[in-house]
């Protein structure tokens, strides 16, 4: 049995991610969602990265960290665009990790050390995101991609950040789908079950 966690981005943990995690649940997996926002949710990300921004990023990504139950082998992390700070994290420092879905956002992995050789990861984003783009997101994904085996990115027609989260500006369905297929598809491969 793996267990997934799904970190959710600044706009809280909203019905669009526990849905996202009840497909993943829906395979047989077991799965977390943590709330780092106790609760609240937000219609526009601005409000969300500015209460985020008031935690800071350091307790952002340890507050995810700690909300993931360790002894969880194997485990297979996917963040959000602000939950990226947690998958990172946990992906980068905690044993056990079977591999990494970073959505939307992408952090040089020097912020954790190394990132391990024996996690896969897989980086996803519109391409023309600005801020994946903008914020050097892109770059720390491509360098991440070219330094892990096997490692890969996808993007995304389109300009759209939360581009997988309905009823935000930002969705595109099609992209959301096929986002949504190939994260099923990775965490059943790295827990076995493909």
């Amino acid at each position: 049995m793996t267990t997934v966690a799904v970190l959710h981005h600044a706009l809280g943990r909203t019905t669009g991610v526990t849905a996202f995690a009840g497909t993943l649940a829906a395979d047989g997996h077991t799965v977390v969602v943590p709330d780092l926002f106790d609760g609240r949710t937000f219609t526009e990300v601005a409000d969300g990265v500015a209460y985020a921004d008031a935690l800071g990023p350091e307790a952002v990504a340890a507050g995810f960290d700690a909300a993931v139950p360790a002894g969880t082998d194997p485990l297979v992390v996917v963040g959000f665009s602000l939950g990226v700070l947690g998958a990172q994290r946990i992906a980068q420092t905690r044993p056990g990790v079977a591999g990494a879905v970073l959505c939307h956002s992408c952090i040089p992995a020097a912020w954790f050390g190394a990132w391990p050789a024996t996690v896969p990861v897989r980086v996803h984003a519109c391409a023309a995101d600005p801020f994946f783009t903008g914020d050097g997101d892109d770059a720390a994904a491509r360098e991440l991609v070219a330094a892990v085996p096997g490692a890969m990115l996808h993007l995304y027609p389109g300009a759209g950040h939360l581009f997988a989260e309905p009823g935000t500006p930002d969705h595109v369905p099609a992209a959301a789908a096929l986002l949504e297929r190939r994260v099923r598809a990775f965490v059943a491969a790295v827990s076995g079950r493909s």
